[in-house]
């Protein structure tokens, strides 16, 4: 990390001429187990990984903000009194958003300075990892910070959601930007979608001897496209067609008038999130209650149902997932919104290897692209560095 902070500021100096006035960061997260029930108001287990996006910021003494990044070649200029959702296009969308929606909590725009930023990341996109979450989630860290706007993380939270569903256009749920701001070492964030009610849980992975492998299947997904919105939909049209405010309120004893209620499609969707959430439920117990290598069928259950039900996998995730199952990992799954992206397999940490090189040899010999596997571990939130 020390060399990405070396580099980020570094590229701040180059790109704008001085010494940035600090540098802030936020990590990618890992869904341990609760895909799409977010915005269902359900119940999710994520955890902050050692994977980070870095900002240098410095306060201008103008209205400018300018934005830059190692990724983009592009310069991105905009004065504060034209930050309107109809001004923010492209990937500055994610750090420009953020500014805009703390005006929206809040920040009066009209009276702060403007900025110049750089970010650079290594943080998978498109694996799942939710790159754009802790992009938003540095961002707003260092705006609350020399902004001096006095907001919970919580809050932060929910400036990074809004900021996705508005600047950029994905419809997510508030999870990524939770885990990313309220992550603890070697523990999740179990958090309630509805209250927004969150609890470190203890993960325990190094006391069991056992690692949490990332799969990315090279296969890029993107959440402003059509099929998470369509499964987004989906819930909304089984919410309403069981008369309940979200699937947060259907139970799995629920499940058999559902489908004298629901169109097959309808009803697979939302038995996937009322199962699903019923299956983060029972990982938080079992991990607090049996430990760490007692949660692997119900990673494996929460594949088939994302798989069959909510139809969301894809060849390369499946095989991934096959792969894991049947070289020493006690449970594996896609991970993030689907369509692409990664799976994770926990594995004992004497399997990695052996796991490693089964994959890339049946990604081989399917015709795959080359996977990029690699272990994570549940790393601290966002913050200054």
């Amino acid at each position: 990390m020390t060399d990405i902070r070396d580099e980020v500021r570094a590229g701040f100096a180059e790109t704008f001429g001085y010494e940035p006035t600090g540098i802030w960061s936020a990590p990618g997260r890992v869904n341990l187990i609760g895909e799409h029930t977010d915005y269902n108001d359900g119940f999710v287990l994520p955890f902050a990984i050692n994977r980070r996006t870095i900002v240098a910021l410095g306060l201008r003494d103008d209205r400018m903000l300018r934005v830059a990044s190692s990724y983009a070649d592009e310069l991105v200029e905009l004065n504060l009194a034209e930050l309107t959702i109809d001004n923010l296009r492209g990937w500055s969308a994610y750090p420009l958003g953020v500014a805009w929606a703390l005006g929206e909590h809040g920040a009066d725009l009209g009276a702060v300075p403007g900025f110049d930023i750089f970010i650079d990341s290594d943080v998978p996109v498109g694996a799942g990892l939710s790159s754009s979450a802790a992009l938003e989630s540095a961002v707003a860290v260092a705006l609350n910070d020399v902004w001096q706007l006095e907001l919970d993380r919580r809050t932060l939270a929910r400036v990074g959601q809004l900021a996705e569903n508005k600047a950029v256009g994905a419809p997510t749920g508030i999870m990524d930007q939770s885990a990313s701001l309220l992550g603890e070492t070697d523990s999740a964030v179990f958090l309630d979608c509805r209250t927004l009610h969150a609890e470190i849980v203890d993960l325990g992975f190094a006391a069991a001897d056992l690692a949490l492998l990332i799969i990315d299947t090279g296969v890029s997904h993107s959440h402003a496209t059509g099929g998470y919105a369509q499964r987004r939909e989906s819930c909304e049209l089984g919410a309403r067609l069981l008369e309940v405010e979200s699937l947060r309120d259907v139970s799995v004893d629920d499940l058999p008038r559902a489908r004298n209620v629901l169109d097959d499609v309808t009803f697979r969707r939302v038995r996937h999130v009322v199962t699903e959430n019923q299956r983060v439920l029972d990982t938080v117990r079992t991990l607090r209650e049996q430990g760490a290598r007692a949660i692997g069928d119900l990673l494996d259950a929460s594949h088939r149902s994302m798989r069959d039900d909510f139809e969301i996998s894809v060849p390369e995730l499946d095989l991934a997932v096959e792969t894991a199952t049947m070289n020493g990992a006690l449970g594996a799954r896609m991970t993030g919104g689907g369509f692409g992206g990664a799976a994770i397999a926990l594995v004992p940490t004497g399997d990695v290897s052996r796991l490693q090189v089964a994959i890339d040899g049946a990604f081989a010999e399917h015709g795959f692209g080359v996977p990029e596997t690699f272990v994570v571990t549940a790393a601290k939130g966002a913050g200054r560095d």
